[in-house]
């Protein structure tokens, strides 16, 4: 390479560099002060185009209201979601689940059998297995897999097992003993 080159590619080098912090320094001068800082009521942009505060998001840590009263295992369709409920009605723990291919209908269940291990209806081994219900033939019931997958089931098989974390499918198994209140709520 020449001098000259040299030059040239020097002086475009400093150029580009002066460009570049020049346009950082505009860009630095046009931010909002709220960048970056909790968005308040003030700050935060409306949900609804007609000004009104969006609605509040569900807590996942409130049992639903339909779901009576005293110790209980509450598993809500739409939601995906376990409740564990002491006599109090305090939620102890909740957690998302998978829900199986067959589900039961809404309504009061007791647990009605435990299995410690074995495979599941879809060939993948589970553990803590707590059943409920039985629908058209299907057994209905909450299991981890051991693996600790929850994988959407294969929707071309009739499955029922709602399947959850291991480390809840433990606390699940310690709550749920044989005759156990299940509620499924929508």
């Amino acid at each position: 390479m020449s001098r000259s080159s040299s030059g040239i590619v020097a002086g475009l080098t400093a150029a580009a560099v002066l460009a570049v912090g020049f346009l950082a320094y505009q860009a630095s001068a046009n931010v909002p002060d709220t960048l970056g800082k909790p968005a308040t009521p003030s700050t935060a942009p409306s949900a609804s185009p007609s000004g009104a505060p969006a609605p509040k998001p569900k807590n996942p840590l409130t049992v639903p209201a339909e779901s009576g009263t005293g110790a209980r295992v509450v598993y809500a369709l739409g939601d995906r979601r376990v409740w564990l409920v002491d006599d109090e009605d305090q939620a102890t723990r909740t957690f998302p689940v998978m829900p199986s291919t067959v589900s039961p209908k809404p309504g009061s269940y007791a647990v009605s059998s435990r299995t410690g291990e074995v495979p599941g209806s879809d060939g993948v081994p589970i553990e803590h297995v707590v059943r409920f219900a039985n629908v058209d033939g299907v057994s209905v019931g909450f299991s981890a897999a051991v693996d600790g997958s929850m994988a959407s089931p294969d929707p071309t098989l009739r499955t029922g097992g709602v399947r959850m974390k291991r480390a809840d499918g433990d606390a699940l198994w310690s709550f749920a003993t044989i005759g156990s209140k299940i509620v499924v709520v929508q």
